[in-house]
């Protein structure tokens, strides 16, 4: 049976940096921390639809923090309040939070964050710590200071935290599970660094995707256990599961 997209309002579209836009759409959903939709807002001009990671949710909402890339996101950038998108969703495992428990840190990069609001959000009993790393200035952290301990800054360009990358600054020793998000080599970075310390490590894999149901096999990324679909298998991922250069 085909994949049904259900027709949702957008709420709000809102620029918060550069490329950077938070969409909130109208809607109720059981969302778990880490899942994600397929979302258009095109008939046939363009063919594929783009998976964006949950945000945030709530009674009547959920919302997405996207970055200009393409094509498909400079559509989604130009859309208002009242228009209609098509999304299909919530996808994929999300963050298991049975094994998320005592103090927790997320190292996320850029628009890496767009996972741990809502993740952080649920953890309810867990002492959180937040590391964000960005390229030139911060943006977003703000809306995590009600449901984090503690919020470490890294820039690469030094107008705020710490001048370089976020994992110059990251220790695993201090916690007992670590999730992470942003770009591939920084993920390898915290992924041998929680191995090294014997820290439990979770990731959000990024992959581009055709379908979002694991039928077109176009986002498989290897694993130790094989070959695995980041949209049905992940995007979460035990970070010893998948194979680091």
């Amino acid at each position: 049976m085909l994949p049904v997209y259900a027709t949702n309002k957008i709420l709000k579209n809102t620029k918060v940096y550069k490329n950077i836009f938070i969409m909130t759409v109208s809607g109720n959903y059981d969302i778990i921390p880490g899942q994600f939709f397929m979302v258009r807002s095109w008939g046939i001009e363009l063919l594929l639809s783009r998976p964006l990671s949950v945000f945030d949710a709530g009674c009547g909402y959920v919302s997405f923090l996207y970055e200009i890339r393409g094509r498909g996101t400079k559509i989604l950038s130009g859309m208002k309040a009242g228009d209609s998108i098509s999304m299909l969703g919530p996808l994929g495992n999300g963050f298991d939070l049975s094994n998320i428990k005592g103090r927790a840190a997320m190292v996320a990069g850029g628009i890496g964050l767009t996972p741990m609001l809502y993740t952080a959000k649920k953890m309810v009993g867990c002492e959180v710590d937040l590391y964000a790393g960005f390229r030139e200035d911060v943006y977003i952290v703000d809306k995590f200071k009600e449901y984090v301990d503690n919020i470490y800054l890294a820039t690469d360009s030094g107008k705020a935290g710490h001048k370089g990358f976020i994992t110059d600054i990251f220790d695993p020793k201090k916690y007992s599970v670590v999730l992470c998000c942003g770009p591939w080599t920084m993920m390898e970075k915290v992924i041998k660094k929680c191995i090294k310390c014997d820290v439990l490590i979770f990731i959000s894999m990024e992959r581009r995707m055709a379908c979002g149901v694991g039928a077109c096999l176009g986002c498989t990324c290897k694993t130790k256990n094989g070959n695995k679909r980041v949209c049905k298998d992940g995007p979460v991922f035990n970070g010893r599961d998948v194979i680091i250069g």
